[in-house]
C-alpha cells in the first residue's frame, strides 16, 4: 500500500448477483488526504456502483479496500459511514424539516447542542442557504434546494472522505460554481478528500485534480493534473455514446 493513501482499492471487482456478469472489474487506485477526484464515464460504466463500494453500501466480490490502512470490512460500519460519507444523486429529507435533517447525523454522533448549532450556522452560511429554509419540509423545496441541503448534511458531518454523486445536476450555474469553490477550499486545506461523479464536464473541469475514467466497469485510465485533456475526454464520451446508439439501432 501507498503510505500516503487514506483509501486504497486493490484489484476490486463486483459481480452481478444474477449470473457471472461483472459490474466492476480489477479496479485499483489510491486516495490521499486533500485529493479532488472526478469519476467519469458513460452511463452504465459503473461510477455510482464504485461510490457505493467505498462506504459499504455494496460489498466487493473480488479484491480489497483499505481505509487508513485497515481492511474496510473490519471497521464498524457506523464508524466508517461517519468518516466516508456518500451524498446520493436523489436527495431526500426522509419526512424531516431542513433543520431536523441537518441536526440528525450530529445527534447520532452525540455532539453537544452548542457544537450542533455552530456547525449548522457555519455550513448554511458557507453554502448560502437562507435561514428561512430551516423550517421547510421536502414538499416545500425544489429539487435544487433539496440537493444543496443534502450536500450540507454531508459536509456538516465533517467526514475525512466525501463522496458526491451528481451533486450539481439540479443546481443553477451560480450555486454550482460556489459549491465547487467551497469544495476546493476544503481539499486545499487538507480537511477532506472528495470523489465526485458528475456528467457536467464544465463543472468537473473546475474541480478535478485527478480523473478516473471508467468504461464497461473497468478503470480505463487514471489521469492527474496537468495531464488532463478535457477535449479528449469529451470526445471519448461522445464516441462511447454514439457506439451504444449504433448497437441499439442494429
Amino acid at each position: 500500500m501507498n503510505d500516503d493513501s487514506i483509501l486504497e482499492l486493490q484489484q476490486v471487482g463486483l459481480t452481478a448477483s444474477l449470473g457471472k456478469n461483472y459490474l466492476l472489474k480489477d479496479i485499483s487506485f489510491g486516495v490521499n488526504l486533500g485529493d479532488r477526484i472526478a469519476i467519469i464515464g458513460s452511463s452504465g460504466a459503473g461510477k455510482t456502483t464504485l461510490l457505493r463500494l467505498l462506504n459499504r453500501l455494496s460489498e466487493p466480490t473480488e479484491g480489497q479496500i483499505f481505509y487508513n490502512h485497515q481492511p474496510i470490512q473490519k471497521i464498524p460500519i457506523i464508524s466508517l459511514r461517519q468518516q466516508i460519507v456518500l451524498v446520493p444523486q436523489e436527495p431526500k429529507l426522509l419526512g424531516m424539516t431542513v433543520q431536523e435533517t441537518l441536526v440528525y447525523p450530529l445527534v447520532l454522533q452525540k455532539r453537544s447542542k452548542q457544537e450542533i448549532s455552530d456547525r449548522i450556522n457555519t455550513w448554511i452560511n458557507r453554502l448560502l442557504i437562507p435561514y428561512e429554509w430551516l423550517e421547510r419540509n421536502e414538499l416545500q423545496l425544489s429539487l435544487g434546494q433539496r440537493q444543496i441541503i443534502s450536500i450540507a448534511r454531508g459536509l456538516i458531518m465533517q467526514p475525512q472522505i466525501l463522496l458526491l454523486d451528481e451533486p450539481t445536476s439540479a443546481l443553477d450555474l451560480g450555486m454550482a460554481n460556489h459549491l465547487i469553490d467551497v469544495l476546493k477550499e476544503l481539499t486545499e486545506q487538507k480537511i477532506m478528500s472528495i470523489l465526485m461523479v458528475n456528467h457536467q464536464l464544465e463543472i468537473t473541469e473546475k474541480f478535478a485534480q485527478k480523473v478516473l475514467y471508467l468504461q464497461g466497469g473497468k478503470l480505463e485510465s487514471q489521469i492527474s493534473y496537468p495531464d488532463i485533456n478535457w477535449q479528449v475526454i469529451r470526445e471519448k464520451l461522445m464516441k462511447t455514446q454514439q457506439d451504444r446508439l449504433d448497437e441499439w439501432g442494429e
